[in-house]
């Protein structure tokens, strides 16, 4: 069952719940007149969409971000299922941060996690989703906490990623047993993070996972203000998050864009997008750019899902297929000992990628 958790100021807490109120009764009585959002969605998953992005709205009312971020995290909403994980922060002097580990064993394999959240928000939903990938993928990982923006503009995000990384490698960690995971802004500072390990000649994971990621901080795409109408996330908040990611920086679009790199000597990427959401388009242009740079690259799409479809969990059968997809590309590239194979889902697939090793 779905679970909901309040914290902060009782203000918050008390807004947030006459609008979840709110909305879920509109939502029942639309439903009854067959008048959904979306007819392929579950009445909990339209009400999550909603309520999402009401949230999300509301937070960007507020002038001070401070005061958005306590409205976005007053309530929050989770799928109610318990992920048997043990978590710990990391020590002061240390990258600031939590490690996640499955209660019942000791993974070999290790994932960095860049949440995600615009670079402007780290609510608890971040802390279930990192439970639910360490769970789900039965693996150790380790969530940093970056600094955000608009306080802290780029590079600073992509400074705490490198650090984050190296301090793994620091711990004696073996690079060959390490992916970058992503969703979001957490997704962009994945491939944001491939270039700079590139440029310092750091080791690279043995697999990047961008979980509808922002390939791009301009405006690209119809679907970035076409799918308004479905998703959480909302187009202008996309270019709200770009303009705070520069800030006063002489950093220019390109120079903040996925999109503008070249990423053929930086794969296997493995990449998963909703088709209602308001980034696939520039997801698709991403994947298919990079394949034709010569980049090992996978992009599947589920049609009906919106941003960040995967935090549903195995509640809903589309998260569940995405979590076992990622299950599946993790042993694959860990292992190289079996064929990896598109799906119905699959849009963009380099040869590579489904290439046998011992082929």
């Amino acid at each position: 069952m779905p679970k909901i958790v309040f914290k902060g100021k009782l203000k918050y807490r008390l807004q947030s719940y006459l609008a979840l109120s709110k909305i879920s009764s509109t939502v029942l009585i639309k439903r009854l007149y067959n008048k959904s959002l979306n007819s392929a969605w579950p009445i909990l998953f339209e009400i999550g969409v909603l309520f999402w992005r009401n949230q999300f709205n509301r937070a960007f009312e507020h002038k001070d971000i401070k005061e958005g971020r306590a409205y976005f995290d007053s309530l929050i909403t989770t799928t109610g299922e318990t992920f048997p994980v043990n978590s710990e922060p990391s020590e002061p002097n240390e990258p600031p941060g939590v490690w996640y580990e499955p209660s019942k064993k000791k993974p070999d394999i290790h994932a960095l996690y860049l949440h995600g959240g615009g670079y402007t928000f780290r609510s608890d939903v971040s802390s279930y989703y990192a439970k639910a990938l360490t769970s789900l993928l039965d693996v150790r990982l380790f969530k940093p906490h970056y600094r955000l923006t608009p306080e802290n503009p780029h590079p600073a995000q992509l400074e705490d990623a490198v650090q984050a990384y190296k301090y793994m490698l620091e711990k004696s960690i073996d690079h060959k047993r390490i992916f970058l995971i992503g969703d979001s802004a957490g997704g962009h500072l994945v491939l944001m993070l491939l270039q700079e390990l590139k440029k310092q000649n750091l080791p690279r994971p043995f697999l990047s996972l961008p979980l509808c990621p922002w390939t791009d901080v301009g405006e690209r795409g119809a679907s970035l203000f076409g799918n308004d109408k479905y998703d959480l996330v909302q187009g202008y908040m996309a270019v709200k998050f770009g303009e705070w990611l520069q800030g006063n920086t002489s950093f220019t679009r390109e120079q903040l864009s996925p999109i503008s790199y070249d990423y053929s000597d930086l794969g296997p990427i493995y990449m998963q997008a909703g088709g209602k959401e308001i980034l696939v388009d520039m997801i698709r242009d991403f994947a298919i750019k990079t394949k034709s740079d010569g980049t090992e690259v996978m992009l599947d799409v589920w049609p009906e899902m919106t941003h960040n479809f995967q935090m549903h969990g195995e509640t809903h059968p589309d998260s569940k297929e995405a979590f076992k997809r990622l299950k599946e590309i993790i042993h694959h590239k860990i292992q190289q000992n079996k064929t990896w194979d598109i799906s119905p889902r699959t849009e963009v697939s380099s040869q590579q990628f489904v290439a046998s090793p011992q082929e």
